[in-house]
């Protein structure tokens, strides 16, 4: 049986020292590494061993039993939140590590919550108890106040085969039938330890257990628990279908690709699809790796749950389903923050782009944009300590040096009202006309692209293009040059000519119809939001409160537990980004704070973001409202207040 196990926590948990002890006690490894001695399995790359921190997701493969599994060691860090979620795309199972001292922490309740929009059965695991101030109950009583009432200790509740009284009765608590049975006085073992395997494949159960990694205690009993109640059923038959999770550059800068095999089988030479219904593409594997660590070894084939790399495999996205999966995963860690390249002059500007895309398809959350009307590199960043890695890994990998602006916030924006959008590009030998409806979308629901084009007037091939040259880019506001969202577009009608449309005329006329539909719109600007959750105790609620006003955020009514109070609402990220290290202070470290990406809302101050970016929409080099007709073989401009008048598409 193949297992995709990850290991997470909040930073500083014991995540990585407690995979060490799971990987030495499997005979994975000869030798226990340590985080503080920097010869940790997982954490190969110098930037994790200087720093002390996992920084990109490890891979290693433990053969227990009867079962393959391959454990997964990610990123506990905030900046480093987005490769944390792409490997959770993959899992089967979840460990989340919390300390026994710590308990429950920020960034451990958005791991929680990623793992529940993904649907990824969880155990806990309470470490450090070997440490001064280690509380147990009180992270058990913690996980079931901030996370879930149905987490259940395993640690002397269940050896791996009997059930102690209590475990019994938690189980038959949510299970009818087992209840029934329960009540009757009747207990079979098999029937519980299925049921049981069930209730947690189905993220109804979570167990936990309780140990300390570096004292190796409780590590090992803990998964030949987790051997026990984890089961996967892969389907080796049928066609191959597999999930894009992670994409990196070998030392000679080849491009391999990290999947995970969801059913059927691939072979090298075999054919790979992926892409969407209109733009499939495919190309052939001309390579296998399987990994374990730093090391790997190449293999002819690989079947459903498995973990390997592809060579041959050129465009495909982190996200992408391949094959049969043609689903495109959804991220939740979302960059809300943007800084600028800086690098000598003396440097080729198209060889620092190229470097900075290589990196752009291995961490797609940088979104590296190439900003025409100023002439500079720009990014999508988590945070300053991201920035701090991006410095040393492009010296390290392609040997220039780079600093990075100070981080902005990232803006967006909308409509609040319906137009059509009106476009023509007609230059002499060239014809193409698009025409809009332009509708404000629902709140974080992006670009939604509909068809009512009827195909007496345009070619399914012309809709198509059309279709695409919404999606192909970000689409630049009228306020601020941000990227527009929040809008339902629909293609009511257009024109081509036989003879003259070519290549990137409807590009063209696609975006001065949007363009132009912008400028006879209601513009807004959208700031990203945090959601957050703050507990304190209740003497510090009236300041928490004050500060979030203050911050133009707003919350719901506060939930009071024992001599504690939680605060739950949003607000927008520029003005509380840097709360939690003001909360730490006036709190003594007593407070805690989690903050999660809660998508785009109006700006509370956009006059003054407008005034400060200053961006000119009649000098954007990449955007035209004005509209170019032809008449008597000589072209001329329409500006977009004028261009109804004289579009095609509208005369009888």
């Amino acid at each position: 049986m193949k297992k995709t196990i990850g290991i997470l926590a909040h930073v500083d948990a014991g995540k990585t020292t407690f995979s060490e002890q799971l990987l030495y006690h499997t005979k994975t490894i000869r030798e226990r590494g340590r985080v503080d001695h920097k010869n940790a399995f997982l954490d190969s790359h110098d930037m994790e061993k200087e720093r002390g921190i996992t920084i990109f997701s490890g891979q290693a493969t433990i053969e227990y039993n009867d079962s393959t599994y391959y454990l997964l060691d990610t990123p506990g860090h905030v900046d480093f939140s987005a490769e944390m979620e792409r490997a959770i795309q993959i899992m089967d199972y979840a460990i989340i590590i919390i300390s026994a001292v710590e308990g429950v922490e920020g960034h451990t309740e958005t791991v929680w919550q990623l793992l529940k929009k993904h649907k990824v059965p969880t155990f806990f695991f309470i470490n450090k108890i070997d440490r001064v101030g280690a509380d147990v109950e009180g992270v058990l009583k913690d996980i079931r106040e901030n996370l879930t009432d149905d987490v259940c200790d395993i640690t002397d509740n269940f050896t791996g085969e009997e059930f102690e009284e209590e475990l019994i009765e938690f189980i038959a608590e949510r299970d009818e039938e087992l209840l029934e049975s329960y009540l009757e006085g009747n207990y079979d073992k098999k029937i519980w330890l299925d049921a049981f395997r069930k209730l947690i494949k189905n993220n109804e159960i979570y167990p936990c257990a309780c140990g300390s990694a570096l004292q190796d205690e409780g590590v090992m009993s803990f998964f030949e628990k987790i051997d026990v109640l984890t089961y996967t059923d892969y389907k080796e038959e049928g066609e191959f279908s597999g999930r894009v999770y992670k994409i990196r550059h070998d030392e000679n800068g080849v491009r391999i690709t990290y999947l995970k095999a969801m059913g059927g089988k691939l072979k090298v030479r075999d054919e790979i699809c992926y892409g969407d219904n209109e733009n499939r593409i495919s190309e052939k594997v001309t390579q296998i790796r399987v990994y374990n660590g730093t090391k790997s070894r190449t293999v002819e084939e690989v079947k459903a749950g498995e973990i390997f790399g592809v060579m041959g495999i050129s465009e495909v996205e982190t996200g992408d389903g391949v094959g049969t999966l043609e689903e495109k995963a959804v991220y939740d860690m979302v960059p809300t923050l943007k800084s600028k390249v800086i690098f000598d002059d003396s440097l080729n500007i198209k060889e620092v782009f190229r470097s900075f895309k290589i990196l752009d398809a291995e961490d797609p959350a940088l979104n590296v944009k190439w900003e025409e009307s100023v002439h500079e590199i720009h990014i999508h960043v988590m945070g300053t300590i991201q920035l701090e890695v991006l410095e040393q890994l492009v010296k390290e990998r392609f040997g220039f040096k780079v600093e990075f602006g100070p981080p902005e916030i990232v803006y967006k924006e909308s409509i609040a009202s319906r137009v059509d959008g009106y476009g023509h590009f007609e230059p002499l030998g060239h014809y193409a006309e698009v025409h809009l409806n332009i509708e404000p979308g629902e709140r974080n629901s992006g670009i939604i692209f509909e068809n009512r084009c009827h195909s007496d007037y345009l070619s399914t091939g012309h809709m198509n293009l059309i279709r695409h040259h919404i999606f192909e880019r970000e689409h630049h506001g009228l306020l601020t040059g941000s990227a527009v969202t929040d809008l339902k577009i629909t293609l009511m009608t257009g024109r081509a000519h036989n003879k003259h449309t070519s290549g990137g005329d409807f590009r063209e006329a696609t975006y001065r119809a949007l363009r132009q539909g912008l400028e006879r719109a209601e513009n807004i600007l959208l700031e990203p939001y945090y959601e957050f959750k703050i507990k304190v105790d209740i003497d510090h609620m009236g300041k928490v409160l004050s500060d979030i006003q203050r911050a133009h955020g707003d919350f719901i009514p506060p939930k009071t537990i024992g001599n504690k109070t939680v605060i739950t609402g949003k607000a927008p990220v520029s003005t509380f980004m840097n709360y939690s290290t003001e909360l730490v202070s006036f709190t003594g470290g007593r407070g805690t704070i989690s903050l999660v990406f809660a998508g785009y809302y109006p700006c509370h101050n956009e006059k003054e973001v407008i005034e400060r970016i200053g961006y000119n929409k009649n000098a954007d080099q990449i955007y035209s409202s004005t509209s170019i007709f032809c008449s008597k073989g000589q072209s001329y401009l329409v500006t977009w207040d004028r261009a109804e008048e004289e579009m095609h598409c509208l005369k009888k």
